[in-house]
């Protein structure tokens, strides 16, 4: 019995439908075997045999296609942010640290460290895993989540971090307050200082592995250089320009490592850098100690008037403390008697100020750096200079102008005291 045919479309002036067999021979077309296929009539929409001879049709064999070696980018760059690939492997080194303690806690025939390498090996994996599916799971998470996902690689890892270790918590850890107690941060911090001591998993390969990491999750190429070339030579000549390229702090006594591109940043904030003192004064010194330079022994500090006290609250660098004695004795003066003289009159306290300045017996007064001792010094001289004239000026013009309101008042109008005492009697 024959196989059931198989419909295949053919030419338009042909029938709309072919019955092809299985059964196929080959004829020599000049040098090149063919195909030659047998056709069957086909019935009609009618449903009538319609017979149509057709001319065999020959099936030509696929051209065949040179194989070409497509001049793709051989060499990658591949250098990321120092900086960030070195928080990256102090992440993993605490992570590895939590992972092994949390799962060993209540444990009797089990420690951290003799957990340490299989979870670390699970680890490495699980981050390699999570890492190189990133892309996609983010831009799933894009349309559904509610929540906004960082991009910065530290914060993406550090999840996938927390996730294993939340994996590999066993049953004590999960239900006790564990996790919040501080002796598990002083577990961690131990076994991380153990695993540092005995070089069980050195920065060297940390970096690597965090290197690789950072590759997978910085899609965004921020943090890494995704350059490829052509030949060694363009790589070597792309990573001595490139700008996470890793260079070293020229400040002396500063040992950081950071990305080129960072060098402004690192150097607005690099501890060992000498700057000229943020006060103006003439000392340069570093950064580190521009704080407890300026609070302390530099000149042009900002203090208090030494008259702060009776009313000067004018800040002076300390170095100009004999300028702003000199240039403002006037208004020292003014406090003081504003002190000694509450009731006194603005006028007559600058007036008073003024006549102690022109005298003789002001000399030395600017020197005085003592409230206490300024006020006493003025008190003597006010002593020695008597009562300021304008008092009495200031009583006899007022005995004047009362003498002559009594003269513009019409006769026969009392003042208001005299029609108060006539109308008592």
């Amino acid at each position: 019995m024959d196989p059931p045919p198989t419909n295949v479309p053919v030419q338009a002036h042909q029938t709309e439908y072919v019955q092809l067999y299985p059964e196929k021979d080959y004829t020599l077309k000049g040098e090149e075997k063919v195909e030659v296929i047998h056709l069957d009539p086909q019935k009609s929409e009618d449903g009538q045999l319609k017979q149509e001879m057709f001319e065999d049709i020959q099936l030509q064999p696929p051209e065949k296609f040179e194989d070409v070696k497509e001049e793709g980018p051989l060499f990658h760059c591949n250098l990321s942010d120092t900086q960030l690939v070195h928080k990256i492997a102090e992440e993993l080194l605490v992570g590895l640290a939590m992972a092994c303690v949390d799962n060993t806690t209540g444990g009797i025939f089990q420690t951290p460290a003799t957990m340490a390498d299989d979870i670390r090996t699970e680890m490495v994996d699980y981050l390699m895993h999570r890492s190189e599916s990133f892309v996609a799971e983010t831009f799933i998470l894009e349309g559904g989540s509610k929540f906004e996902v960082s991009d910065h690689p530290l914060d993406i890892i550090s999840v996938f971090i927390d996730d294993f270790d939340s994996m590999k918590r066993n049953w004590v850890s999960r239900v006790s307050g564990w996790l919040l107690s501080e002796m598990r941060e002083e577990k961690v911090d131990d076994f991380v200082q153990e695993i540092e001591l005995n070089s069980f998993w050195v920065l060297d390969r940390r970096e690597d592995i965090a290197q690789t990491l950072l590759r997978n999750v910085d899609f965004k190429n921020l943090y890494h250089c995704n350059m490829k070339f052509k030949s060694e030579e363009e790589i070597s000549e792309h990573r001595s320009k490139c700008g996470f390229r890793s260079v070293l702090c020229d400040n002396e006594g500063c040992n950081a490592t950071f990305s080129s591109a960072l060098l402004e940043e690192h150097d607005s904030i690099c501890p060992f850098k000498v700057l000229p003192c943020e006060q103006k004064c003439l000392q340069y010194l570093l950064r580190r100690e521009m704080d407890r330079h300026c609070i302390t022994i530099c000149p042009m500090k900002l203090v208090s008037c030494p008259f702060y006290s009776i009313g000067c609250h004018t800040p002076v660098p300390q170095c100009t403390i004999k300028e702003h004695f000199s240039e403002n004795l006037h208004s020292h003066l003014l406090c003081v008697l504003r002190f000694n003289h509450k009731e006194a009159s603005t006028e007559y306290l600058r007036m008073r100020a003024e006549q102690i300045e022109k005298s003789p017996l002001s000399s030395g007064l600017e020197e005085i750096q003592v409230a206490k001792f300024l006020s006493s010094a003025v008190k003597d001289m006010e002593q020695k200079l008597g009562p300021l004239e304008i008092e009495e000026k200031d009583s006899e013009a007022k005995k004047t102008k009362e003498d002559d309101l009594r003269e513009e008042s019409p006769r026969g109008s009392l003042t208001e005291p005299t029609q108060i005492e006539h109308a008592s009697r």
